[in-house]
């Protein structure tokens, strides 16, 4: 899907309707972007923490909680303090 814009006044770029519907897009949502050489890349917050969480699940096995490691970190350190 390619569509020709303009930037517009105050350096806005509007997204076409129908490309906003194809990547589920809605007025307020909070979005990322990231230059790549001279390109523009675009995606939703949601999908940037789903792909950097893949992104540590595959460094990190499946059965590990990260969550409960940072916890006991953090309960043995205070028990030093």
């Amino acid at each position: 899907m390619e569509h020709i814009a303009h930037i517009g006044k105050g350096g806005r770029l509007v997204i076409p309707a129908g490309m906003r519907r194809h990547l589920t897009l809605h007025e307020g949502q909070r979005v990322v972007l990231r230059v790549k050489g001279r390109e523009l890349h675009l995606m939703t917050l949601d999908e940037a923490l789903r792909r950097a969480q893949a992104q540590v699940r595959g460094h990190v096995g499946a059965d590990v909680d990260l969550a409960e490691e940072l916890i006991r970190e953090r309960r043995a350190e205070a028990e030093v303090e």
